[in-house]
């Protein structure tokens, strides 16, 4: 017998027990859509993530506080800072000036970021403020709606001036143009001299809700400091990036006295946004990882009921299996043709699976990006061949045993069965 003989007998068998052979295969069916919706979704994540980084522009250095002798990523040494109360005040204004000269820096801009109740003739909100440099809108992708954004001389002067992101601007004015309006930042009058195009959030940042406000005027006029939090730099060339990040280093380390053998005394951190994907995809693809194998656990669980369900295959067929060997079938062909049965079923459950799979990671890529968000559908051509490997090799190692059974049938034995 050749293999076609051996599945002309398979399919024979799965339409004479064919709602016992579609249960067999469902378990093999929802493990695979797993596998393949857990790695497509992870994709979806990723790409997600990297299109938020890419809301605040492209080819960033972010220079940040950090607490010194922590060890930890500057974003917790920020938490940690404010949880104990401890306040890093030695990045300044003039630190940003001093990188803007770096050879491979284009520009950059000075960021702080603080929370005060707004207050127009109308109605009262409490609202983020962000006090930037100037040069904000030379990186970041953020359009003006209407009006203008503040200038270098306004900066220089302390100018009371803002410009509101666009669900800011309707909370506190509704439908009438807050261009000329004024509103109240602790009791003082800013004027409104711009707004923003609705952009929604990014990184759990919403842009919308922001009061953008001239970086010195909010040290002098709100907060009464002189430091700033965070400096985010656009750099020119990607090949110089680990220099750039090392020239930045090395340039605040000298201007704050720092000793540069003793790194963990730094009391800021430089990092890329390409820095941060790495991190993130080396999150992301331990958890795929992780979830994966609970949709293998699944699929191991689905094998061992195709075990079963071929075992008492090979108890009802034991006549079948005598008459075989009686006329001549040799037990190496009895083993292949149970072994070919349990293949099968299992591949099949994996074609289903598969493709299963394929339509409800595009139909998840389908609702997230009707809920606005920038959802990118993709299926991995590994995760298909993992899939389809992963199904075939189940179907041989649980189908082995039954097959066995099946082979070193007595054959008389197996007449008497009947």
């Amino acid at each position: 017998m050749n293999i076609k003989d051996y599945i002309k007998l398979s399919f024979v068998s799965f339409r004479r027990n064919l709602t016992r052979t579609m249960l067999t295969g469902l378990g093999i069916v929802i493990s695979i859509a797993s596998v393949i919706i857990v790695i497509s979704a992870a994709q979806g994540v990723k790409g997600l993530i990297i299109g938020q980084f890419d809301a605040f522009g492209s080819n960033l250095l972010q220079t940040e506080t950090r607490v010194p002798s922590t060890g930890k990523p500057s974003s917790a040494q920020s938490h940690q800072a404010q949880a104990l109360g401890t306040v890093i005040t030695t990045l300044t204004l003039d630190d940003m000036t001093a990188i803007r000269r770096l050879p491979n820096i284009v520009t950059n801009y000075a960021g702080q970021i603080s929370q005060a109740v707004a207050t127009s003739p109308t109605a009262k909100k409490t609202v983020m403020v962000y006090g930037v440099s100037p040069t904000y809108l030379d990186i970041d992708t953020g359009q003006i709606a209407g009006g203008r954004f503040f200038t270098a001389a306004e900066d220089n002067s302390l100018a009371r001036v803002v410009a509101l992101g666009s669900e800011v601007a309707t909370d506190l004015f509704g439908n009438v143009d807050p261009i000329g309006q004024v509103i109240k930042l602790k009791n003082k009058n800013y004027e409104v001299i711009g707004t923003f195009e609705s952009r929604g959030a990014s990184l759990f940042f919403n842009f919308d809700t922001v009061v953008y406000i001239p970086i010195q005027t909010l040290q002098k006029q709100l907060l009464g400091v002189d430091y700033i939090s965070a400096i985010t730099s656009q750099y020119r060339d990607q090949a110089q990036l680990a220099a750039t990040i090392a020239s930045v280093e090395d340039l605040l380390r000298a201007r704050h006295q720092l000793d540069s053998n003793e790194p963990d005394q730094d009391d800021f951190m430089v990092q890329s946004n390409q820095d941060v994907t790495n991190t993130l995809d080396t999150i992301i693809g331990g958890l795929t990882v992780l979830l994966v194998a609970l949709a293998l656990i699944s699929l191991v669980v689905g094998g061992v009921g195709i075990m079963n369900i071929m075992y008492v295959s090979v108890l009802e067929r034991t006549f079948e299996i005598g008459l075989r060997k009686a006329v001549g079938a040799r037990s190496k062909e009895i083993l292949r043709q149970f072994l070919t049965e349990a293949v099968l079923v299992t591949i099949m459950g994996g074609i289903v699976g598969v493709t299963g799979g394929v339509l409800v990671s595009y139909l998840i890529s389908v609702v997230a990006f009707s809920q606005g968000f920038n959802w990118v559908f993709a299926v991995p051509l590994y995760s298909i061949f993992l899939a389809t490997g992963i199904s075939f090799v189940c179907g041989l190692v649980f189908g082995l045993y039954p097959a066995r059974q099946a082979a070193n049938l007595d054959p008389i034995e197996a007449l008497r069965k009947e």
